[in-house]
């Protein structure tokens, strides 16, 4: 397996990264939250964790080992798959989910896309005595994740040519349209509108 990667990002996807290893340009899934921390042509370390499917192999990577571990413990959770796994560790941190399955706090889970409340509740039946207590203090909320998109929206309007202070303007009008899993594409178009009405 694939404990992490290590290199240059070659590029950078709304979904994904691609990281040149010696020589080989490795795609990992990723967050919004850990996406936004990489930068093309920058030296980057993550971990990853590998997904061996019939017809493919998978890697995620995290911006931190608690991430990746939150992820994998995720998935053995009956009805929890990667991309569920991932979801989850985009919308909540590894405190978030642990003090959300600790105090059984179903309406937390759900607030993650492909969770209803059925499965939220699973995940706190199976995993409440292996996933541990929070380690950190005042938890339950949503990590840097919620607010990634708005540099990678900044950066996208700053590559076509918008002026920095336009693209924040543009930023701060779609911000009550990004929701706790920010989709960066539509914010970006929901951006550039804005843009052509200014």
């Amino acid at each position: 397996m694939i404990a992490f990667v290590r290199g240059t990002v070659a590029d950078l996807t709304l979904s994904s990264a691609v990281v040149e290893v010696g020589g080989v340009g490795l795609e990992l899934l990723c967050t919004p939250g850990t996406l936004a921390q990489l930068r093309t042509g920058q030296q980057a370390t993550l971990p990853t964790s590998m997904v061996v499917r019939e017809d493919s192999l998978t890697l995620y990577g995290f911006a931190e080992e608690e991430e990746k571990a939150v992820f994998e413990l995720v998935q053995t959770a009956s009805g929890v798959g990667p991309k569920v796994a991932q979801a989850i560790v985009a919308v909540l941190s590894p405190d978030g989910v642990r003090a959300a399955i600790a105090s059984d706090d179903v309406k937390t889970l759900t607030k993650v896309p492909g969770i209803g409340q059925k499965g939220a509740q699973r995940i706190i039946l199976e995993l409440k005595d292996r996933i541990g207590a929070p380690r950190g203090a005042g938890s339950v909320g949503v990590p840097a994740a919620a607010t990634a998109w708005r540099d990678q929206v900044h950066q996208g309007l700053m590559g076509l040519g918008y002026a920095t202070r336009d693209a924040e303007k543009a930023v701060d009008a779609v911000a009550d349209q990004a929701g706790p899993v920010p989709d960066v594409r539509a914010l970006l178009r929901a951006a550039l509108r804005s843009l052509s009405k200014a």
